[in-house]
């Protein structure tokens, strides 16, 4: 099955009066058709910046200064303005932190929904009215036809993330990037749209870029993980191996910080240290600072993608032995492990 969207060698620049500041280095993934890639990592790992060239919201004067993105084989990252924001609607839903600043508070919930079908779709008044109450029904809002005349902020903050999820299915999209969208959220609406959103995949063969910095979210719902640091991949492969069995030391540091229930222990993991600033990422491995694993390669060489004992794939030296041995496929060619 060839692949719904390919992120191959990206790269992301902020220039400044210092110089050039590298946000995302050489970062390639790719994402199948119904699967969802869990994207996760600490403030400032690149994970939200990553979500945003996808959908060609980079934030002036944040630029793609490399690599590509190819949708269905369809490179997007080089398109004018209209062209993409087209495909954006069409092709690629957005799913955003806080549901109040992707809603209009000055319009209702039906005119919102029924302007970004009949924008993307040739549907009529009545039709695209239908298919708004569909949409609502859909995500779980009761009294769909009644709830259309209500404004963004008659609706609590789950209602409200639901009804961002319907305006992101308007146009039936392939691909949805979900950034951070239970965050805002209590513990209980964070299942509901979890589950929500795990049901929608199924239903609709919708491809989703979960990006999030909570591995509980990752583990629930995710098929793959990409785990992010300091602007790289640090690991890539099958959640449940990432999760149970990490091959990155920064991922082990990430799941020993998780309390697990049934299991005593009297002290969680602590990774040592912080994420470095975009102006002093340290030479080899940007992790080398605060890893205990570290030896003097590490400190000298940044290590790619590597074969690791499994399915995953580590940026780390460790497992420099498979990788000349020619374990490892190419990057953008991971196969997914769905379930």
């Amino acid at each position: 099955m060839s692949a719904l969207l390919e992120v191959e060698h990206l790269r992301i620049e902020f220039p400044t009066r210092r110089g050039r500041l590298v946000a995302v280095d050489d970062v390639s993934f790719a994402i199948q058709p119904g699967e969802v890639l869990g994207v996760v990592g600490e403030s400032g790992a690149g994970k939200s910046l990553t979500g945003m060239a996808v959908i060609g919201l980079l934030d002036p004067p944040g630029r793609i200064a490399g690599g590509s993105i190819r949708l269905e084989g369809r490179r997007i990252d080089n398109l004018p303005y209209e062209q993409i924001r087209r495909i954006r609607g069409q092709h690629i839903g957005a799913i955003f932190q806080d549901p109040l600043t992707s809603l209009n508070p000055l319009f209702t919930i039906g005119q919102q929904l029924i302007e970004t079908i009949q924008t993307h779709t040739e549907l009529d008044d009545k039709a695209a009215r239908g298919r708004a109450v569909k949409l609502l029904h859909e995500v779980g809002i009761p009294g769909a036809e009644q709830r259309l005349g209500a404004y963004p902020h008659e609706f609590s903050g789950g209602m409200r993330q639901r009804v961002v999820i319907a305006l992101a299915l308007c146009a039936d999209p392939k691909l949805i990037i979900a950034d951070e969208p239970t965050t805002a959220l209590d513990v209980s609406i964070q299942a509901q749209i979890i589950q929500l959103i795990k049901r929608l995949c199924r239903e609709h063969g919708t491809a989703v870029m979960l990006i999030t910095h909570d591995m509980g979210v990752i583990a629930e719902t995710a098929d793959r993980v990409a785990v992010m640091y300091a602007g790289r991949l640090a690991e890539i492969g099958p959640v449940r191996e990432v999760v149970k069995a990490a091959k990155h030391p920064y991922t082990k540091g990430l799941m020993g910080s998780i309390p697990v229930i049934g299991h005593a222990i009297e002290r969680l993991t602590q990774i040592d240290g912080s994420m470095p600033r975009l102006d002093s990422i340290p030479s080899g491995c940007a992790f080398n600072p605060r890893c205990p694993e570290v030896f003097d390669r590490c400190r000298r060489e940044r290590p790619d993608l590597m074969a690791t004992p499994g399915d995953a794939r580590a940026a780390c030296w460790l497992y420099a032995d498979r990788q000349r041995r020619g374990d490892a496929p190419a990057a953008t060619a991971v196969a997914p492990a769905h379930g």
